[in-house]
């Protein structure tokens, strides 16, 4: 494909997932706020208890298969239906599997109420599994403009009904019915705009193909998600469902923005740097620039919510929810680097790696485990700590085979994030100043954003952090 179309086809595509990661994620976030000020901490401590089960559940029902799909250049119709029935059959066990244990799970949190929870919210990923290779279609043909009505409407309708239910004293239930609702409305809609439905095809050599992709994603994304929501089941084991509720708060406001991001570049590189595989040079340069400009976006935006948590809280969540202000603060630093950890990732699948994708995320798991072992019994605070450490020890673990493969390892990423070390220091001069000079919180909130921004921005035109010329570029192509 010629680079201007190439281009212009990235820039649409970053463009439609950033209108859908901001209609979605901005009606999530209306919609988990108007839930917080109803519902208890504790509600949120119990959903999050059964975190680890639905998101390692998730992961092998796509067993790697939709990256494979979209990393797959002759993708034919039967590799599709191949994808999706061993997406479905794979959920129906891993429900009853969850079923059946359902109260031993209850037991070792002891808390009898999320045996029933566990049993109707795992309904999901049966309902969830019937649309995935539908998702992989679309992501296929950047088409993200399906995608984002399509999120945006679960997200709209799940969030109804979730409210509905808080209001009328479900409690706990609001946070189930909510995530069900959703995904029964993308069940229904996602048809429609794939315009894919399977056929009554099954190939045990296309199987084999893609699980050879896939399955060490598979091993990847399980190692993964244990690893992530480890710190969740032992707070779950060790502390109060409060307390597990201000984390899990804490952890959903600062991964709004982090993987917000993560979801609009790494949704849009993985198929473009995919469809750049053989072409060495301009691969590099996609890389380059991608690890860049996510740096410029999230460094910023991730200080700026840790300087501005308190008010943030205090006006959002009300009072109740005041101890986890330090955790989101903490929690927010550590993941800047989770988007730009994702994109090394990604280049690595996309050049066909995924056995260095398996082997990196590997040799991160002892860190981590240590980490975790150290601060468990200390505090939820000690935990944040444990994760900020790690998360920064495992930057710099992404990004060895990187260097390896394309000569564009830790040390020149970090090289070129010094760029904005001058202006993101200026902006947090500005919050500060403004923290200082005002009590109200919301004068601080409105004051301190709009001021740390505009100082942001303005620095990096002055002291060139981002060339006016590539900006201009942009929108040329957009245009």
């Amino acid at each position: 494909m010629p680079e201007t179309s190439l281009k212009r086809k990235t820039i649409k595509g970053v463009l439609w997932n950033s209108i859908e990661k901001f209609f979605v994620k901005g009606a999530s976030f209306i919609i988990s706020i108007i839930l917080a000020r109803i519902l208890s901490p504790s509600d949120y401590g119990l959903i999050g208890m059964l975190t680890v089960f639905i998101a390692l559940s998730n992961v092998f029902i796509e067993s790697g298969l939709v990256k494979a799909l979209i990393q797959k250049q002759d993708r034919t119709d039967t590799d599709l239906s191949t994808a999706f029935y061993t997406n479905v059959a794979i959920a129906l066990i891993l429900y009853f599997i969850l079923f059946f244990t359902a109260p031993y799970i209850a037991a070792y949190f002891n808390e009898q109420k999320l045996k029933e929870i566990l049993r109707i919210l795992s309904l999901n990923l049966i309902i969830g599994s019937l649309n995935i290779v539908q998702r992989a279609v679309l992501m296929v043909k950047m088409d993200f403009k399906s995608l984002a009505f399509i999120n945006f409407s679960g997200t709209v309708v799940g969030g109804g009904v979730g409210i509905a239910m808080a209001y009328t004293g479900c409690g706990v239930w609001a946070l189930v019915g909510q995530s069900i609702a959703s995904t029964l409305t993308m069940f229904i809609i996602f048809p429609i705009y794939s315009k894919w439905i399977p056929r009554i095809k099954f190939s045990i050599q296309s199987f084999k193909h893609l699980f050879a992709f896939g399955s060490k994603l598979l091993i990847s994304g399980t190692v993964a998600t244990v690893v992530n929501n480890i710190s969740t089941v032992a707070i779950g084991k060790n502390y109060t469902p409060s307390q597990l509720g201000f984390y899990t708060r804490a952890s959903q406001f600062s991964e709004m923005i982090a993987f917000t991001v993560n979801d609009i570049l790494g949704g849009v590189t993985f198929p473009v740097l995919s469809e750049l595989q053989n072409d060495r040079t301009r691969i590099t340069s996609v890389y380059r620039k991608s690890l860049y400009y996510t740096a410029l976006v999230i460094f910023p935006v991730m200080i700026l919510m840790a300087l501005l948590a308190k008010p943030l809280v205090e006006i959002l969540l009300t009072e109740k929810w005041l101890p986890c202000v330090v955790l989101l603060q903490i929690l927010c630093i550590s993941r800047m680097l989770v988007p730009l950890s994702s994109i090394n990732m990604n280049l690595l699948n996309a050049v066909g790696r995924s056995d260095l994708f398996l082997k990196i995320d590997l040799s991160k798991v002892p860190i981590i485990l240590i980490f975790l072992a150290i601060t468990v019994p200390i505090s939820v605070k000690a935990i944040c700590i444990g994760t900020l450490i790690t998360n920064i020890i495992c930057f710099f673990i992404n990004t060895y085979y990187p260097k390896k493969l394309f000569g564009y390892g830790a040390w020149e990423q970090v090289k070129d994030y010094a760029k904005l070390l001058l202006p993101i220091s200026l902006m947090c001069a500005t919050v500060c100043i403004s923290n200082h000079l005002f009590d109200n919180s919301w004068v601080q909130l409105f004051v301190g954003a709009f001021s740390g921004s505009v100082v942001y921005v303005g620095s990096c035109f002055i002291f060139r952090a981002v060339s006016q010329e590539e900006i201009k570029a942009i929108f040329a192509i957009r245009n």
